[in-house]
């Protein structure tokens, strides 16, 4: 991963959450810096000068709720989004340009380019990637921003959800939040909505701070969760505490080896996920999902 790609994905990571971020809960989430901690705390200030010096308001804050305190960092967006840049032409054209690669599905920039100063030159430039959009979209992302919540209607259900987050994954778009009809944390794909979202009065579940972790595919879904258990051999369980948090260690083996308990809401995105380590995991339960793994495995030997 090169130094730029790291940039962008360090900015992104602090201009996206609402809690400060500590160092080493960027260094699990961002990928490209060094192992050892003498190397990555060097590499880590280099990056908070380099963003400092392009002039993004990055600020070092306490962590709230630790003890002893602890510096955490965070970009307020407000501050990041600025004023009135005052584009030179030609910057203006680069950034037409930009905007016509990516379409918001077929939405066109021109407006918001035109608010900067107007659109410059008519070029047709083909699109390289396209994100869905949907109706609802707009109405959810003010409900995360407001911290109000949301009715709408899901397999033949009526909701009430404190929403937490929008999330874009595999291609949908997907909701998190807390559903008061099933009194607990769940995850929605926005496009499986029925009819119409409904804003309404200020949420009333507090927001945990997990919300701001890493997501990974197979916690989105709408699919009943369930614990899945994993037993990652010893030459990847080291990995895969790395990646997986140690919270998610239920046994650790004399051999090396370990046991790991996930909520599972996306059985199709877990099981792509178990078979990266090739044969060096193994799905222990429940039952019902070993076998399913066993007969795609089968089907597709076959």
């Amino acid at each position: 991963m090169s130094k730029l790609e790291r940039l962008l994905n360090l900015l992104a990571a602090l201009l996206h959450t609402s809690v400060p971020l500590t160092a080493e809960q960027l260094r699990t989430r961002i990928e490209g810096y060094p192992d050892a901690d003498a190397s990555f705390r060097r590499a880590f200030e280099r990056d908070k000068d380099d963003l400092r010096t392009m002039g993004i308001p990055l600020k070092t804050q306490t962590v709230p709720g630790v003890d002893p305190p602890i510096d955490g960092y965070r970009i307020d967006p407000e501050e990041y989004a600025g004023s009135d840049p005052q584009l030179d032409p030609d910057e203006l054209a680069a950034l037409h340009l930009a905007s016509n690669l990516v379409r918001f599905e077929g939405v066109s920039g021109d407006q918001a380019l035109a608010r900067l100063g107007g659109v410059v030159g008519e070029q047709e430039v083909a699109t390289v990637a396209a994100l869905p959009s949907d109706d609802n979209l707009g109405p959810l992302f003010e409900a995360v921003r407001s911290k109000h919540s949301v009715t709408f209607r899901y397999n033949d259900t009526d909701r009430e959800l404190d929403p937490y987050k929008l999330s874009f994954l595999r291609g949908h778009w997907y909701l998190i939040g807390y559903d008061h009809v099933r009194n607990d944390e769940r995850q929605f794909r926005v496009d499986r909505i029925d009819g119409r979202v409904e804003v309404g009065a200020a949420a009333t579940t507090e927001r945990p701070a997990s919300t701001d972790e890493r997501i990974e595919s197979w916690e989105l879904g709408d699919e009943e969760p369930i614990v899945a258990r994993i037993l990652v051999d010893a030459d990847q369980a080291g990995w895969a505490k790395h990646y997986l948090g140690r919270d998610a260690v239920v046994q650790s083996h004399d051999d090396g080896s370990a046991e790991f308990d996930l909520v599972v809401r996306n059985r199709e995105a877990f099981r792509s996920f178990v078979l990266t380590f090739l044969d060096h995991a193994e799905l222990l339960a429940p039952a019902d999902l070993r076998d399913e793994l066993i007969s795609w495995l089968e089907e597709f030997a076959a």
